[in-house]
């Protein structure tokens, strides 16, 4: 804990919180809450602990620009190249592929709704 605050929730606005979530909850391995149900207009997607949950909340208006914040994630049980194609075939598209030759960079892919991430090399990989 720092400063006596705790990050609860990273919030995420969209038009389809439940079907979202379950996209997430299928990136994640995270449980969504057995409080939530489809039509609901926000539905919580729950990371283990300290980590904050993905809630995810239903706005009227559409996406229209590119992310001012995302998630850069480091896979733990998979290759980064194993990573996107199990989340592509999940329901992400490539949005920018910044792989290199030597086997280095990362892929930003967008979620169903267009929102920006990033996939990027495991430890593995990286010789940690």
């Amino acid at each position: 804990m720092v400063g006596g605050m705790i990050l609860r929730h990273v919030t995420i606005d969209c038009a389809e919180p439940y079907e979202l979530a379950r996209f997430w909850s299928e990136v994640t391995g995270w449980a969504v809450s057995d409080e939530d149900a489809p039509g609901d207009a926000e539905v919580l997607v729950e990371a283990p602990s300290p980590v904050p949950g993905l809630l995810f909340i239903r706005v009227p208006e559409g996406k229209t620009v590119k992310n001012r914040i995302h998630f850069d994630w480091m896979p733990t049980e998979r290759t980064r190249d194993e990573e996107v194609e199990r989340i592509i075939a999940l329901g992400a598209k490539v949005y920018e592929d910044h792989r290199t030759a030597d086997g280095r960079g990362w892929v930003t892919l967008v979620d169903p709704e267009g929102n920006e991430f990033c996939v990027e090399r495991g430890e593995a990989e990286r010789g940690n």
